[in-house]
């Protein structure tokens, strides 16, 4: 299933781990993990914030994707199923067959 993992990382935590390396060691082992179709960095809410889409194959890797943001970071992470314009048009034809 394609999601977006949305991360947010408090200034204070975001400030230490870019000091000790962490900041980079963290988030380069995450996206290599997860091989995302896309990756944006951007401000909100006065934290450092990233979305990456993604194809989540198990459930049971959420605690795997989300631990190390949660410890090496202290991030907050969302995990949102998505759909690209193909998935959209796809449920629109079978909504719209099966009234």
């Amino acid at each position: 299933m394609r999601v977006c993992l949305k991360v947010q990382i408090p200034v204070e935590a975001g400030n230490k781990a870019i000091m000790n390396g962490d900041m980079s060691k963290t988030l380069k082992a995450t996206l290599d993990k997860l091989n995302p179709e896309a990756t944006y960095f951007f401000p909100q809410d006065g934290m450092r914030s990233m979305m990456v889409f993604f194809d989540l194959k198990d459930p049971s890797q959420m605690p795997v994707i989300s631990e190390p943001l949660f410890e090496e970071l202290h991030a907050e992470t969302y995990l949102t199923p998505v759909m690209n314009i193909d998935d959209l048009m796809k449920g629109l034809k079978t909504l719209q067959e099966n009234r």
